[in-house]
């Protein structure tokens, strides 16, 4: 097994993804409001690439019970019904509701991801049971960053570390790429305390400054939850059960 890692959402190479298990982070915010949504109930997650085709295609699945949500630069977009908040998600009622995603990083990253064999929705809430989804599948591993307008975050980047050093530490045979043994350093500096990315990391103190940091301090949180989303590209939704 091999384990690469691709710092931003601009920087995945689809071709390199056949065969591979690929988990999809952008901690800030959408893998953990997917995740948080599907935990409350929600029926599927579509993952849409700009807010005109989310409102299409939720007029479409009137009968649904379709929901669009999404953010542009961190702040929400005017007209859709949620944004992109797990404290939202947590509180308003989705059960039952399908969602059509975007944002302006992590549904870049996982639209880029489909040529993989699985694709799986990681951040810091599920991280310890998103490395044992993906180890478990026994093929190699893409983990993919979304990143933040093209350039690597370091909340995306210590989730992909910690990814790895959870794999690790039930497959020590692993080849690491460059790219994974660098992830894997600055994943171990946070290991003790995330919480420290609320001052570290620019993009949680973006959010904090826009009134945010209840979203901050729902995101850096480590294994809260056991759920690994699955984004499934040939019914094109994001599922929390394949049942």
């Amino acid at each position: 097994m091999r384990i690469d890692v691709a710092p931003t959402a601009e920087a995945v190479v689809p071709d390199a993804l056949g065969g591979a298990t690929a988990l999809v982070i952008d901690v800030l915010r959408a893998s953990t409001t997917i995740i948080t949504a599907l935990s409350h109930g929600c029926r599927a997650i579509v993952p849409v690439a700009d807010p005109g085709d989310a409102r299409r295609r939720a007029g479409e699945s009137w009968g649904d019970g379709a929901l669009v949500a999404g953010e542009r630069h961190g702040e929400p977009i005017p007209g859709f019904d949620l944004s992109n908040s797990p404290v939202e998600f947590g509180t308003v009622g989705v059960r039952g509701k399908t969602v059509f995603f975007t944002t302006s990083n992590g549904t870049r990253a996982l639209l880029a991801a489909r040529a993989a064999a699985a694709i799986g929705v990681a951040a810091l809430v599920n991280v310890s049971a998103a490395a044992a989804w993906a180890a478990g599948a026994g093929r190699d591993v893409a983990i993919l960053c979304a990143g933040s307008r093209g350039a690597e975050s370091l909340e995306d980047w210590t989730c992909a570390g910690l990814l790895i050093d959870r794999i690790l530490a039930t497959t020590p045979t692993v080849t690491l790429s460059d790219a994974a043994r660098n992830a894997l350093d600055t994943g171990r500096r946070y290991v003790d305390d995330v919480g420290r990315l609320r001052r570290d990391a620019p993009w949680a103190r973006r959010l904090i400054a826009a009134g945010r940091g209840a979203d901050v301090d729902a995101c850096l949180r480590l294994d809260t939850t056991t759920l690994v989303p699955r984004y499934v590209p040939n019914i094109d939704k994001i599922v929390g059960d394949l049942g």
